[in-house]
């Protein structure tokens, strides 16, 4: 039996806490992301490597040593490097005759392979190439995708999912206009996809509202789609569903409508509208005669005289 996979008991207050961080959870952590040089990687695919980790920091994983593998043919070993370093995306670059400047990016289930995408790197500008100001460490990126393909193709369609998983960052309660500092725009036209990233500069527009102006900071790639290595529908489905506890409760007799308006349903038991207490006025008093008729024929009495 496989080491990771036996069942190991804490013995200090560190490994305890490590474990629990493992466990599963109602709300996740955030991915993370390890990134792994081939056997016969060269320069290009390494500074690709080097550029998105600095992107992805602090939830990525470097591993600077070479790894002679194959994921298209053998996954067993990405597999593994999922396990040891509880990472459920992955980005592996290789360089070959057949395939130069090769990435491919995927993603784990259950530490298994998801799915993952081929492509391949035609045009790269690095961080180090373009001499601007660049963002702080752990900056969370806002995601544009250009062009109608990604909405059209399922392959497109199942890559933007996955460029949504690897730079989506942590889950944030709220945001700040200061903090909006960082845009990742993916464009997919012509059978490539262009990746751009800028900065973003507010500038003074004598208003409270400030004037956005885009300033690119790297890293650059132009890429092509290669092979692919889709989940099945079933798989895919079942990678999506959510545990019970994060649905939310249904409540009753509430309704909504396409408007968005709600609606709330009361209710009440039958009202006795002869009992209902009305306004006191004299032309609504009741006569003595249709007294005498409500309480049963009973003449009222006659007030004595003085």
């Amino acid at each position: 039996m496989d080491a990771l996979e036996r069942v190991v008991k804490p013995k200090t207050k560190r490994a305890k806490r490590f474990l629990e961080k493992r466990e599963p959870k109602l709300n996740e952590n955030t991915k993370n992301a390890m990134l792994i040089r081939g056997g016969n990687a060269n320069l290009t695919v390494t500074e690709v490597l080097k550029d998105i980790y600095a992107v992805k920091k602090p939830f990525a994983v470097l591993y600077k040593r070479k790894n002679i593998t194959r994921p298209f043919e053998d996954q067993t070993s990405l597999e593994f490097f999922s396990k040891k370093s509880d990472c459920s995306l992955f980005l592996f670059g290789s360089h070959n005759k057949k395939r130069p400047n090769n990435l491919i990016i995927g993603r784990m289930f259950d530490y298994h392979v998801l799915d993952m995408i081929e492509l391949g790197v035609e045009k790269f500008v690095s961080l180090k190439d373009i001499k601007n100001s660049k963002c702080p460490e752990g900056t969370k990126p806002m995601l544009i995708f250009a062009g109608d393909v990604f909405d059209v193709n399922e392959e497109y369609r199942r890559l933007k999912s996955l460029l949504i998983d690897f730079f989506r960052g942590p889950t944030v309660p709220n945001i700040r206009l200061a903090g909006l500092e960082y845009v990742l725009h993916f464009t997919a036209v012509d059978g490539k996809i262009y990746m751009r990233s800028y900065k973003v500069l507010l500038k003074k527009s004598g208003c409270k509202i400030p004037r956005i102006e885009l300033e690119e900071m790297g890293p650059s790639l132009d890429l092509v789609m290669r092979r692919t290595h889709l989940a099945s529908d079933d798989l895919y489905k079942l990678s999506l569903k959510q545990p019970k506890g994060l649905k939310p409760k249904k409540k009753k007799n509430i309704s909504h409508d396409v408007f968005g308006t709600t609606y709330g349903r009361i209710h009440m038991q039958k009202q006795d509208l002869s009992k209902l207490q009305t306004r006191k006025m004299k032309g609504l008093k009741k006569r003595p005669a249709e007294k005498s008729a409500e309480d049963g024929g009973a003449t009222p009495k006659k007030s004595k005289s003085a």
